[in-house]
């Protein structure tokens, strides 16, 4: 099912150049905001990620019905698709969503058991949390992989900019920790509790600890040096070596003086 654990990067981001203007600690902490906003998917991601399971929860609670449960689920999460393609939105985190909603909708029809729709995404929110944890011990902390593209630094930071790695560092830990707590919540419950609440639970986490991981990222970015624009660098060189290029073709074509006796 759809999940808020899964950054959804987005094609649309903002400049991460350091400003010139006259407040940059300012400048910075609010460019960092818009890029979080934007990788993460913003409020109509959470939207998108909280309804397909809100409604498949709603629905079983009053009425018990494994499948009208499911079809209404997976039918919102299309329906979700349909409006951002009408509308030439991105289609990333719909389309995970329908993803994650088509696999609990197939565990839960494949077992008889409601409570397996939600299955899929505790996996996977387990997974996540593992990931972040094993790449930061390796060195590549991941959110700094996933954010890297957003603020047009690439892996620079890995080599060139040891004080903005440090963040990422502690971010990927925050979220690795915090989906490991709610796993350490949800996990038991699947076996203890019922399909309803088991479902309650699981939306009234949905939001939270997401908007606490993502606070706690934007504090330590906030905090960390400017990125590196790698593709500023990038165009730089190219137009330096065309004016070289040219200026060298000048040169070249110049017809020889003539010495005057």
């Amino acid at each position: 099912m759809t999940s808020p654990d899964e950054p959804a990067i987005s094609t649309a981001s903002p400049d991460p150049r350091p400003s010139t203007a006259a407040d940059p600690e300012g400048d910075a902490k609010a460019v960092t905001e818009a890029a979080l906003f934007e990788a993460f998917g913003g409020v109509r991601g959470m939207v998108e990620t909280v309804l397909p399971g809100l409604l498949f929860v709603t629905i079983f609670t009053i009425n018990k019905d494994l499948h009208t449960s499911a079809i209404a689920a997976l039918a919102v999460s299309l329906l979700l698709v349909v409006v951002r393609l009408i509308r030439r939105d991105t289609v990333k985190h719909a389309f995970s969503g329908v993803f994650g909603v088509a696999f609990g909708v197939l565990f839960a029809m494949m077992t008889g058991n409601a409570k397996d729709f939600y299955l899929p995404g505790m996996l996977y929110t387990l997974g996540l949390a593992l990931a972040y944890i094993i790449t930061t011990l390796a060195g590549v902390p991941l959110i700094g992989l996933i954010l890297g593209p957003v603020f047009k630094e690439n892996l620079s930071w890995r080599t060139r900019n040891p004080g903005r790695k440090k963040a990422y560092a502690k971010a990927s830990w925050a979220w690795g920790l915090i989906l490991l707590a709610k796993c350490a919540i949800l996990f038991p419950l699947y076996w203890w509790a019922d399909t309803a609440q088991l479902g309650w639970v699981l939306i009234a986490l949905k939001i939270p600890p997401f908007l606490l991981s993502v606070y706690l990222t934007w504090v330590f970015l906030a905090k960390a040096p400017p990125p590196i624009d790698v593709f500023a660098e990038m165009e730089e060189r190219e137009r330096a070596e065309k004016e070289r290029e040219a200026a060298t073709a000048g040169t070249g074509d110049r017809p020889p003086a003539r010495h005057r006796r």
